[in-house]
């Protein structure tokens, strides 16, 4: 087993619940990974490789319908499969305009 440290991390009792719901929701395991998670997101933030891995977009509501009706009609797997298709439709169009 790997070398772990405890750390004790004190909630606002609204984020706490927030917390709680989602191990009750059964998207995680145990309140631990969610904090362990959320802490790799932000670590990834402050300290980003020379690489990128990930872009977060804020993306108007109407906009996540409408992504969503794509992924409902087949058209991507996903909304972030549609994004990424986007994106990469939009970068090809402006390098063919150069």
């Amino acid at each position: 087993m790997n070398s772990t440290e405890r750390i004790t991390v004190r909630l606002t009792p609204e984020k706490a619940e927030m917390v709680q719901r989602l191990v009750d929701n059964g998207e995680y395991d145990n309140v631990s990974d969610v904090i362990r998670e959320a802490l790799d997101e932000f670590l990834k933030i402050r300290f980003p490789s020379g690489n990128i891995d990930r872009v977060t977009v804020d993306i108007p509501k109407a906009n996540v319908v409408k992504l969503e009706a794509l992924v409902q009609d087949g058209d991507s797997v996903s909304i972030d499969d549609a994004i990424r298709n986007a994106v990469r439709e939009y970068t090809n169009a402006r390098l063919r305009s150069l």
